[in-house]
């Protein structure tokens, strides 16, 4: 496992020298004989499973917590989580995450491999077989041949853990706020985590909200914006998640910032799980105005409330 180990932090460090190329590594895993997928840049190690002492009153799919080495991590049990029947083996596998701050072992069958594929190779399941708006799969990949399920992992720890996930309290703690009409877009596929989002910058009286499932959908009605409207009318600031379907948040502010684009006066705001310093780093070099790393949703709208404000002093306004 070390070497497989080995090979995973170096298949991440190549692909974050790389800018808005719309590429995901994709770590491949089994459960009871079916292929699913995870982003690469939420995994920090993987390792044989190890025996996990049980806390009270937890969530069913939270077998307990372990401590590799000086740190407790919480273990859950991906398998039950999906309704796969299947006892726990000793040749399982943890899959060590790292996003929204936490780390989280999340229990599998079998790690299969690495593969490097376009968002485009991605697509949204089809809500028939997926559950709607409440499936935990974000996207079905074309992996080699291979049909791949990528788990909506963000979903499930807000499922098990909501107060890890976005509060909307954060925004009532304001207080009350003046109305802001100002049309704001926002790309972010997870579902649930499109309805937090929404939700909470409503409470925070930004009532012009255009929510769209992926960076390509939010790009392609950019492009179709008329070119003597005043671009403020239409988008006074974008907000991006990085990890999507068809073209990625990294993607997404290339485009958007590039030298020539007419959108690139437009404020532009990463808002991800996946903020590490490296990742801070590509996004600055793309020309992300800011970036915040979810759940920090209070966080979120004062940073929001900065950059227009900053947009109407260049501009002579306010």
């Amino acid at each position: 496992m070390k070497g497989e180990s080995e090979k995973m932090e170096d298949n991440k460090h190549g692909i974050l020298l790389e800018s808005g190329t719309n590429e995901i590594e994709v770590m491949k895993f089994t459960i009871g004989g079916n292929l699913f997928g995870i982003n690469v840049a939420k995994v920090k190690e993987i390792m044989i499973s190890a025996p996990v002492k049980p806390m009270p009153h937890a969530h069913p799919s939270v077998e307990g917590i372990f401590k590799p080495r000086d740190m407790v991590i919480t273990v859950v049990d991906l398998p039950q989580y999906l309704g796969a029947e299947s006892p726990k083996g000793e040749k399982d596998i943890f899959i060590i995450t790292n996003f929204n701050k936490m780390y989280i072992a999340f229990r599998v069958h079998a790690v299969d491999r690495i593969s490097r594929i376009s968002w485009t190779d991605i697509s949204k399941p089809d809500k028939t077989v997926s559950g709607g708006a409440e499936s935990v799969a974000t996207g079905i990949a074309q992996c080699e041949g291979e049909l791949v399920t990528i788990l909506d992992f963000e979903r499930i720890v807000a499922e098990i853990a909501p107060e890890t996930s976005i509060q909307i309290s954060e925004v009532e703690q304001m207080g009350p706020r003046d109305r802001n009409d100002r049309p704001i877009w926002v790309a972010e596929d997870s579902a649930l985590l499109s309805k937090m989002i929404e939700n909470s910058l409503r409470k925070a009286n930004y009532v012009n909200l255009r929510m769209f499932p992926n960076g390509q959908e939010l790009w392609d009605a950019l492009s179709v914006l008329p070119a003597d409207h005043e671009l403020e009318q239409d988008v006074a600031l974008i907000i991006t998640d990085i990890e999507m379907p068809q073209m990625d948040g990294h993607r997404l502010t290339k485009l958007v910032k590039e030298s020539g684009s007419r959108f690139k006066e437009v404020p532009l705001v990463i808002f991800s799980s996946l903020i590490s310093e490296e990742m801070r780093l590509k996004g600055k070099d793309l020309g992300a105005d800011e970036q915040l790393t979810k759940p920090e949703i209070g966080h979120l709208v004062d940073v929001m409330d900065h950059l227009l404000e900053q947009f109407d002093r260049r501009h002579g306004r306010g």
